[in-house]
């Protein structure tokens, strides 16, 4: 069972969280958003008059892991990077825990409410992907364009290698067994510095259990009129990458589906984030939605 961290390790934690978001190359605002779930935290950049593109982390990962993103997306929107509250992160929790689907999707309504966007464009990666895809499955007119970067447990399950390999860190966390864990998945890509010590930190900290449910069903996805954009890498070792994709063209009825050559999941979003970036701003550009979820 995890102990509680002791003060010192919270210290070296927020300090490592801190020196990521120093690596952002935007000022960044931290907000603090409350609800009966707890505390969020939210780093926003970008113009304020922008328009609002919310980002979802992956698994075990926080916020901060946008540092490769967030100058290139925020040149033309308003950038709102969540901690989501129960895993690692700067959120904290409250009297009600988030214990089920209906949890989570009832705080991320909370936590756009507070951000006060009726509507907006939702991004996410991994586990991320599947808060946003099922978000918009639930909630569809409070979400303008999807983008999906390796999602998972939506268009495919995971593959057993995948969780045989992660079972030692699930079993015992260490910072050494999630760096170890994460250059097996990526092949030994590199990475920032100041993330890979905040990736320790995160994968050290006690943490809650991460809420899931079902995955999506075809005949839900075939019904979304909410435009996608659905990016699977192409070594990602979660699932077949070529498969799930295929899933998505076949279920999804406004996507753009891609695999893109050369990334891993977990090298998802910072390796070859520019041109990552890129595909994301065209796809937001040219994709204008159906007329009712507009403002």
């Amino acid at each position: 069972m995890a102990t509680d961290p002791t003060r010192d390790d919270t210290a070296r934690f927020h300090a490592a969280y801190q020196a990521v978001l120093a690596t952002w190359g935007v000022p960044v605002e931290s907000l603090e958003l409350r609800s009966p779930y707890g505390a969020t935290r939210v780093n926003a950049c970008g113009p304020p008059d922008g328009e609002p593109l919310v980002l979802l982390h992956g698994g075990g990962a926080t916020a901060a892991s946008w540092y490769a993103n967030a100058a290139g997306l925020s040149r033309t929107r308003r950038l709102y990077a969540v901690d989501r509250i129960g895993e690692a992160g700067l959120s904290e929790r409250g009297g009600r825990t988030i214990r089920t689907p209906a949890d989570l999707f009832d705080w991320l309504d909370g936590t756009l409410d507070g951000l006060g966007v009726e509507d907006v464009d939702l991004c996410g990666h991994s586990y991320g992907a599947w808060v946003a895809l099922s978000y918009a499955l639930r909630s569809p007119e409070r979400v303008r364009r999807l983008v999906l970067l390796d999602p998972t447990h939506c268009f495919a399950g995971l593959k057993p290698g995948y969780l045989l390999h992660a079972l030692p860190l699930l079993a015992r966390p260490t910072a050494r067994r999630a760096r170890a864990f994460l250059a097996w998945e990526t092949g030994g890509a590199t990475f920032d510095d100041a993330w890979l010590r905040l990736y320790g930190r995160a994968a050290e900290l006690p943490r809650g259990r991460i809420v899931t449910g079902r995955r999506p069903q075809g005949a839900g996805l075939r019904a979304l009129q909410v435009p996608a954009l659905a990016l699977f890498a192409e070594n990602s070792r979660t699932h077949d990458s070529r498969r799930a994709a295929a899933a998505a063209r076949r279920t999804l009825r406004d996507a753009t589906v891609d695999v893109v050559p050369g990334l891993s999941h977990h090298g998802v979003p910072m390796v070859e984030a520019e041109e990552l970036n890129g595909r994301i701003l065209r796809f937001l550009a040219s994709a204008a939605g159906p007329d009712r979820f507009r403002r």
